[in-house]
């Protein structure tokens, strides 16, 4: 049986213009909120080094984990991830105004 689909929710703000804050959402396969998470944010970091090494980011990872690109100028906070079961690709979507 595969393993569930999971989605993670980072907040990130803006470094470079205070004010600006948002949200990065990551989804792949996993065996719990915490796996989710650890595995996100090491996606995280390989798309980061290899931005700033100049090569192409990696993506197309069997469990379905994978970045499509890096944003300079935004922190993500990771103590604050939330984690769990994927529902919908709009389930960051809510009425509260965010920026990006």
């Amino acid at each position: 049986m595969p393993l569930p689909y999971f989605e993670v929710d980072v907040p990130i703000r803006s470094t470079e213009s205070p004010g600006q804050y948002g949200l990065h959402v990551f989804t792949g396969r996993a065996d719990s909120r915490g796996a989710a998470v650890r595995i996100a944010h090491a996606v995280y970091d390989a798309a980061r080094a290899a931005t700033q090494a100049g090569l192409e980011i990696p993506h197309g990872r069997p469990d379905g984990w994978g970045a499509r690109g890096y944003r300079p100028g935004w922190e993500l906070d990771w103590p604050a991830a939330k984690a769990g079961p994927w529902r919908s690709p709009y389930s960051w979507l809510n009425s509260k105004p965010f920026a990006m």
